[in-house]
């Protein structure tokens, strides 16, 4: 039950990430004229990645890149449910989960930062990216919150801050 349970909130939590990112870069290319574009190079980047790309157009990137967007959010949002679940256990585990957090956050960007600079992403800017992650992280936190609320004492109890009673 405590599996389903998990892997159900990680879905929700991740479901609600990528909307949040998608959201975000519709709303930022819309401001800039060029609805989709941003999944479109994307797509056109991660198909590149996987090997010479044919003569599909921007659906083809589009789609393909929004599976892939939602696929690594879901896997994503499990990983945080299963943290938030462990942490119910063993608070300690909520103290690891944040300094990887920011480990993966600062690398995440720092290697946005190089590949925007590549040209590979075209005009996509690094703080574009850190933006919608950033929202991301929020909302899905928030949910994680609503649907724990003792994670609060929990986190206070994993960084030291807590009563030892």
């Amino acid at each position: 039950m405590v599996a389903r349970s998990v892997i159900r909130e990680g879905l929700i939590a991740g479901a609600i990430g990528a909307i949040a990112v998608a959201g975000w870069f519709l709303l930022v290319d819309l401001i800039a004229g060029r609805p989709m574009a941003t999944p479109a190079v994307l797509g056109t980047a991660l198909l590149d990645v996987f090997g010479p790309r044919g003569s599909e157009g921007s659906f083809a990137h589009i789609v393909t890149y929004t599976i892939f967007h939602f696929a690594v959010f879901a896997v994503v949002g499990i990983l945080i449910s299963l943290v938030v679940h462990r942490a119910e256990e063993q608070p300690a585990i909520l103290a690891l989960g944040l300094v990887l957090f920011i480990i993966i956050e600062m690398g995440f960007y720092g290697l946005t930062a190089i590949v925007s600079n590549s040209g590979l992403l075209g005009t996509l800017a690094w703080y574009q990216v850190g933006a919608a992650n950033l929202l991301a992280a929020v909302l899905m936190g928030f949910y994680m919150y609503k649907k724990h609320p003792l994670l609060r004492q929990e986190f206070q109890q994993a960084l030291g801050g807590g009563d030892d009673d």
